[in-house]
C-alpha cells in the first residue's frame, strides 16, 4: 500500500511497500481513502517541533472514504459506505465520551500523530487505506447529496472553527475579530457569521490570507503595534466583542488579549504549546476578560454542520488552494509550510 511516512524535518516521503491495514479488534473498520487534507497541526513534526516524533509514522487526520471492512462489534456501519472520520479517535464509552469530551477520552488518540495524542499510535490519513479504532464512533456516514470535498472539513478544520466561534461566544451584532487566516481561522469566521456577527475583523501577516478573508466579507488587518489603535478606531473606542485565535502562538494570544473589549471574550484554538507565556494578568483583570481553549470535537458537532453543509448554509470547501495526488503529498507540504497553500486535499 502507498501512504505518506514523517522521516525528520521537512522530509515526508511516500513509500509503496507500508502493509495495508486490516480489521485488530472488534470495533475496528478499515477505510478506503478517498480525499485527504494537510492540516496545520501536521506542520508541527514537518518542522522538526515535536521530538519525539517517531520516524515512518503515516501522517494525517482528516479524510473521508469508503468502508472496506468492519469488526464484527460494529453495528452502524457497513460495507461500501461513504463516511467521514473525526480527526479525534474516542472509544464512546468512557466517562468524558459521555459528557461530550471526546477530546479527553481515556482512549484518546489522533490519528497519524504518533503518541503526541494518546498512548497508542494509530496511521494516519496520508494513506490508500486505514484502520479505524471505535468505528462507530469515530465514522460518520457521508449523505449521498454531499461531496467529499465538502465533507472532509467537517471532520477536523470546520469543526475547529466551529467550537472557536462557540468557545467565543458570539452573538448577533457583534464584531468578532480573527487572528489568523489559514483554514480554521477562515472557517471560524464562516460560524461567527452563522451566529449573527455583523462584521469579522481579520488578521494575519500574509496577503494572500487576507485577502481570502476579504473575499468573504471581512475588513483586514495585518498585525502590529497600532493593531489595538487600529481595533479601537473601528469599534467605537471599545474593542472587538469577541476574539477568536487560530494561530497557537503566545504573539496570537497576547494580541487577542489586547483587542478584546472589557468583558469580552477569547477563544483559542490554535495548538498552543508554550510553557511560560507571559501572561498580563493585569489587563485581563481589568478588562475582566473571559479566556477560553478549545478543541474542535468532530464527534460532537459533526450532524450539525454535515446538516448546515447540506443544506448550503456553509461551503468549507472554498478554503480548498490546492488540489494535488498522494504522490505530491511532499510538494503539498512544502507549500503548505511556506505560506503559498491555505489548504491542501490529497487524492490516492
Amino acid at each position: 500500500m502507498r501512504a505518506l511516512q514523517w522521516h525528520g524535518p521537512h522530509r515526508v516521503v511516500l513509500a509503496d511497500d507500508v502493509p495495508p491495514p486490516r480489521v485488530e479488534a472488534p470495533d475496528d473498520a478499515v477505510v478506503r481513502v478517498v480525499t485527504s487534507a494537510i492540516c496545520g497541526t501536521d506542520l508541527h513534526p514537518y518542522r522538526g517541533e515535536i521530538a519525539s516524533f517517531t520516524p515512518g509514522t503515516v501522517t494525517g487526520h482528516e479524510f473521508t472514504g469508503v468502508v472496506e471492512a468492519v469488526g464484527p462489534e460494529v453495528r452502524g456501519l457497513r460495507v461500501g459506505q461513504r463516511v467521514l472520520a473525526s480527526d479525534i479517535i474516542a472509544c464512546g464509552r468512557c466517562w468524558w465520551c459521555r459528557q461530550g469530551a471526546h477530546y479527553q477520552c481515556e482512549r484518546v488518540g489522533l490519528f497519524g500523530y504518533d503518541t503526541v495524542v494518546g498512548e497508542h499510535p494509530v496511521a494516519g490519513g496520508h494513506a490508500e487505506s486505514v484502520r479505524v479504532p471505535f468505528a462507530d464512533t469515530v465514522l460518520h456516514p457521508i449523505p449521498d447529496d454531499v461531496g467529499d470535498e465538502r465533507a472532509l472539513l467537517i471532520g477536523d478544520a470546520l469543526a475547529t472553527g466551529y467550537a472557536c466561534a462557540l468557545g467565543g461566544e458570539v452573538r448577533p451584532g457583534d464584531t468578532v475579530a480573527v487572528i489568523g487566516c489559514g483554514a480554521v481561522g477562515l472557517l471560524a469566521a464562516e460560524a461567527a457569521r452563522l451566529l449573527g456577527a455583523a462584521r469579522v475583523l481579520a488578521v494575519d501577516p500574509v496577503a494572500a490570507r487576507r485577502k481570502a478573508a476579504a473575499e468573504r466579507g471581512a475588513r483586514t488587518l495585518a498585525p502590529g503595534d497600532d493593531l489595538p489603535q487600529q481595533v479601537r478606531e473601528l469599534t467605537r473606542g471599545r474593542g472587538a466583542d469577541a476574539v477568536l485565535e487560530a494561530v497557537g502562538t503566545d504573539a496570537a494570544l497576547l494580541s487577542a488579549l489586547e483587542i478584546v473589549r472589557p468583558r469580552g471574550v477569547v477563544c483559542a484554538v490554535g495548538a498552543h504549546a508554550s510553557t511560560a507565556t507571559p501572561l498580563p494578568t493585569v489587563t485581563a483583570f481589568a478588562k475582566e476578560v473571559t479566556l477560553r481553549f478549545a478543541v474542535g470535537d468532530p464527534i460532537a458537532t459533526r450532524e450539525p454542520l454535515m446538516e448546515l453543509v447540506r443544506h448550503d448554509r456553509l461551503d468549507p470547501s472554498f478554503v480548498i488552494t490546492h488540489r494535488l495526488p498522494l504522490a505530491e503529498a511532499p510538494e503539498g507540504f512544502r507549500l503548505f509550510d511556506a505560506g503559498e497553500a491555505i489548504k491542501v486535499v490529497l487524492v490516492p
